[in-house]
């Protein structure tokens, strides 16, 4: 499945798992898939209204209530399994944009990081199931759409699709149904 993925749908998870890492939370949720949006996923969000910094925000707030126990290395292989290496997704990205290009942290935070144990290595930040869910949901919705790739829409749609993350329940509370969510993405794909 990895390589079904566009170049901006690998970017948008290696993000997401970028946006846990500098939220200091241990997990990937659906989340983090949010506000990991590229592409036609994030211009689909921006003319719904949704505000990504807004949105981070809320994430930011919601994660110090607590946050769900990492799930540890078997969420690395079964993301394997179905063809998702997020140590290829960054190595892929690095080598088409250079050593380091995925660091959004100063030197400064990245060690304070590594003597508070926090490695920035994705193994070390396992996908919740619902976050892992949502992938298999865009796999279904690129199939669908008889799309021959993966891209940042599909993942749009697998996260409205999910219905019980946290990413759906906060575009539901801003009244951002499936349906609203399926006609814009139908738009952009046409190039309305």
């Amino acid at each position: 499945m990895f390589e079904r993925f566009t170049e901006r749908a690998q970017e948008a998870v290696v993000f997401a798992q970028e946006e846990a890492l500098g939220l200091h939370h241990q997990h990937i949720g659906t989340e983090h898939l949010l506000l990991g949006r590229r592409s036609v996923g994030y211009e689909a969000l921006d003319r719904l209204g949704i505000r990504l910094d807004d949105v981070r925000s809320e994430v930011v707030r919601l994660g110090r209530r607590g946050s769900p126990a990492a799930l540890g290395e078997e969420d690395a292989e079964a993301l394997r399994v179905i063809g998702i290496d997020l140590d290829e997704v960054r190595r892929r990205i690095e080598a088409t944009f250079g050593a380091g290009a995925l660091e959004r942290t100063s030197s400064a935070r990245r060690r304070r990081r590594r003597r508070k144990g926090c490695a920035p290595s994705a193994s070390h930040v396992p996908f919740t199931p619902r976050a892992k869910k949502v992938l298999e949901l865009a796999l279904r919705e690129a199939k669908a759409l008889r799309h021959d790739y993966i891209g940042t829409e599909h993942i749009l749609l697998g996260l409205v699709r999910e219905r019980d993350g946290l990413a759906a329940g906060m575009l539901a509370e801003r009244d951002v149904s499936d349906t609203r969510v399926r006609t814009v993405v139908s738009e952009l794909l046409s190039g309305n």
